[in-house]
């Protein structure tokens, strides 16, 4: 397998100073966020930035993107046993790796709280929020965006320096920065003995077969010329 190595930025990085006003979000999702810890609006704001950044470089629809980050950890302030217990009552179907790991329930509870609280809200937005934190084979490039936004605020990427390389990826490739974001993600968990989300391993799967398939074909049509 072939992965091309990103070469249209000297470093990778972008100015996490918004040089332009945010967009206005529905009001619904400005009530939640002012609920939550500042550190973690902080990170959420961040987080924007990059979600524009990745918008404008790899032309994808900012407005879809911007309300998927804003919506992304609106339930991440609460414990276990809240998850849990909101999960149920949203009828959320909980997979066993859920209920050893609570936290990753906070990504479907928001958008089911964005889907069922704010009326109109793309679809896209929605699915992105879903499958933010583990990421999903079916993602489109507003839940790329948002799960690349999400994993790249600066904060992040200064305290765990794989994350540089990540970033690298990202300003030309989403593909190749989430796969090289699986890979040591998997690797972490793996070598602390702890599970890991089929949505992740089914993501990264469905990339390197694509991957696979995309080389064999640029094989063939060199073989045929």
């Amino acid at each position: 397998m072939t992965i091309s190595i990103c070469t249209c930025l000297a470093d990778g990085r972008w100015d996490p100073s918004p040089s332009e006003p945010m967009n206005i979000l529905h009001s619904c999702i400005e009530t939640r966020l002012a609920q939550l810890p500042v550190g973690l609006r902080d990170h959420i704001e961040r987080a924007r930035v990059v979600g524009r950044e990745l918008a404008a470089r790899h032309d994808v629809d900012a407005d879809a993107i911007d309300v998927g980050i804003a919506a992304h950890d609106l339930a991440r302030a609460m414990d276990d046993k809240a998850l849990l217990d909101e999960a149920e009552l949203l009828r959320i179907d909980v997979m066993p790796i859920e209920r050893q790991a609570p936290i990753l329930l906070h990504g479907p509870i928001a958008a089911v709280w964005l889907s069922r609280g704010c009326e109109p809200v793309d679809t896209r937005a929605i699915e992105a929020v879903r499958w933010h934190t583990t990421g999903h084979p079916d993602m489109d490039d507003v839940g790329k965006a948002v799960f690349l936004a999400d994993k790249l605020d600066p904060q992040k990427v200064e305290a765990l320096p794989y994350l540089t390389k990540v970033e690298t990826l990202a300003s030309c490739d989403m593909d190749s920065a989430i796969l090289e974001y699986l890979d040591r993600e998997i690797e972490h968990l793996v070598g602390r003995g702890l599970v890991i989300h089929p949505a992740s391993v089914d993501l990264r799967n469905e990339i390197v077969v694509r991957r696979v398939r995309i080389d064999h074909a640029r094989v063939n049509e060199s073989g045929e010329e």
